[in-house]
């Protein structure tokens, strides 16, 4: 049996409306009019299907690090719809964490790894954190710029910090795994992408390198 209508959350229209029409910023000035993200955060714990995945797709454009945990929580959540959504959502609210002038500075470290300039990356990265140490996410690009240039033992250190402040980050768990192939630790890589799916039941990739993980294991090396 169907919820009747009159009782559905506004919510449920609004993002029944942004399937149809992909208009974000429709989306977002109607739930950003209604709703507070401490309801958007109730809502993606108790709501029915939909409900969540509004709720989830909303706090990406709508909240801050504050959401972490209840993102990270949504991204074991019994629906397929909700957990993709909610790990597309928990990426952004990753960076959005300190100052206005902080957030600027890592969005530009993030696409200077996005353009190789690796070296440029690290000085950056190396100079937000001893700015704002508990920023997790200048931790994890700073270890994807030393995997980049082989410094695995260095990139290793960066994500054991980075979930160290924020244990919900299953990039750094996986990227701890892919730092431990490469010195052909397979056992300790293993580990570090069971940790990752722990976290991310729908990471795929590292569910495709645990099984290649696990066969050099069975193998013997």
């Amino acid at each position: 049996m169907s919820r009747p209508s009159s009782r559905r959350p506004l919510l449920d229209s609004y993002y029944e409306r942004y399937l149809e029409a992909e208009n974000s910023a429709a989306f977002i000035r109607q739930v950003g009019e209604r709703y507070s993200v401490a309801t958007l955060e109730r809502l993606a714990e108790s709501g029915d299907r939909m409900t969540r995945r509004g709720a989830v797709l909303a706090l990406g454009f709508l909240a801050d690090f504050e959401s972490n945990n209840v993102l990270g929580a949504a991204l074991r959540d019994r629906d397929r719809g909700v957990r993709t959504l909610a790990e597309n959502a928990i990426r952004l609210v990753w960076c959005r964490i300190g100052t206005p002038s902080q957030r600027q500075e890592l969005g530009a470290i993030i696409r200077l790894n996005n353009a190789q300039q690796f070296a440029e990356a690290i000085a950056r990265a190396s100079s937000l954190i001893d700015i704002a140490p508990w920023i997790a996410e200048s931790w994890n690009q700073r270890a994807i710029a030393y995997f980049s240039t082989s410094k695995f033992l260095d990139a290793i250190r960066d994500c054991q910090q980075a979930l160290e402040i924020n244990p919900y980050h299953f990039g750094a768990a996986a990227g701890m795994g892919y730092c431990y192939v490469q010195l052909r630790e397979h056992a300790s890589a293993a580990e570090c992408f069971r940790r990752a799916l722990k976290l991310n039941p729908g990471m795929e990739s590292a569910r495709a390198k645990l099984i290649e993980v696990q066969r050099v294991l069975k193998d013997g090396e």
